[in-house]
């Protein structure tokens, strides 16, 4: 009897170690789209504040172009960006909105603005 019931213990602990490592689900993120609080969410040893430092740093310089690049992050290092490197996506940068991109110059406008100059030769 104490066979069976250790025998059922040990299968019950296999499962549970079992299902626990299937849970593992990593979850990825675009860190070139994703906001401050996704950030903080997925990954490891980043809180609001470096979420918040990350998309500062992304907007003043432009998309990461990868994942080492968000080392240059003030508050991030190397050890971070390797603990996450496997939830870290560096896609395109989301388009900008509408309003936030310059206007071309209407070409009667620039005709008009160099009505009085001479022409090139």
């Amino acid at each position: 009897m104490k066979s069976i019931r250790a025998m059922f213990v040990s299968l019950c602990l296999s499962l549970l170690l079992a299902g626990t490592a299937f849970a593992n689900d990593t979850q990825k993120v675009n860190i070139n789209t994703a906001d401050a609080a996704t950030l903080a969410r997925a990954l490891h040893n980043v809180g609001q504040a470096k979420a918040e430092a990350i998309v500062a740093y992304r907007n003043e310089n432009g998309p990461f172009k990868s994942a080492e690049q968000l080392a240059m992050v003030k508050g991030i290092g190397m050890r971070t960006v390797e603990q996450n490197v496997d939830r870290i996506e560096v896609g395109a940068a989301a388009a900008r909105p509408a309003a936030a991109r310059p206007k071309p110059a209407a070409p009667a406008a620039a005709a008009a603005a160099n009505k009085g100059a001479a022409p090139l030769r």
